[in-house]
């Protein structure tokens, strides 16, 4: 379990770094989300298993395809997330700043980003939570003789025929998201106290 989340947090830190700051500049940025607002369209068609020989193509089937995997499955469901919350947020702030004399980067960095976060933050946890799902997909293959993770051990149970193990995966599988979504819940409580308290945390 702890080699699997260590392998699910490594994708959704790359997806991170990735989609965070290329969905605020498409948001806000005319140009920019012209150039790309193709590639946001196309991830949410992607279909996420089909990825997988692809990644084993390009990084065979070691940690680099495991952690590669999830993180390109992450990044399809974030960016367009990111790009739609910052569009969101209502033009009278927009207005309020240019009015004050901001320039675009304060636009971006004191009224965009503020306002967006709290439901930028709600994407991220949608999205470690998918990445959790996924992680059966990226262990289906075990590179040498290392430990394979929950998905490779779920595949190991069933071609040995030991159902009530599989089953035990599972529920751990599900036990360990449930922990995930809680802990991500519970900080976004306290970052963002004033979502909470209107119950939108």
């Amino acid at each position: 379990i702890l080699l699997s989340l260590l392998r699910v947090l490594g994708g959704f830190a790359v997806a991170v770094v990735l989609a965070v700051p290329l969905g605020i500049a498409m948001a806000a940025f005319g140009r920019i989300g012209a150039t790309f607002g193709l590639l946001s369209a196309l991830l949410s068609y992607l279909p996420i298993p089909a990825i997988v020989p692809l990644t084993m193509a390009w990084w065979k089937t070691g940690e680099e395809q495991k952690v590669g995997f999830l993180a390109l499955a992450t990044f399809a469901y974030l960016l367009p997330l990111v790009v739609r919350h910052v569009s969101a947020v209502d033009h009278k702030y927009l207005l309020s700043a240019y009015a004050q004399g901001a320039s675009p980067w304060q636009l971006v960095s004191r009224v965009l980003c503020p306002i967006a976060m709290p439901d930028i933050f709600k994407a991220l946890r949608l999205c470690l939570g998918v990445g959790w799902t996924y992680i059966v997909l990226a262990e289906v293959i075990k590179a040498g003789e290392g430990v394979g993770g929950v998905g490779n051990l779920i595949m190991v149970f069933q071609r040995r025929g030991h159902m009530e193990e599989v089953y035990l995966t599972v529920a751990a599988i599900m036990v360990v998201g449930a922990l995930l979504d809680r802990s991500c819940a519970w900080l976004g409580a306290n970052l963002f106290p004033y979502r909470a308290s209107r119950g939108e945390a």
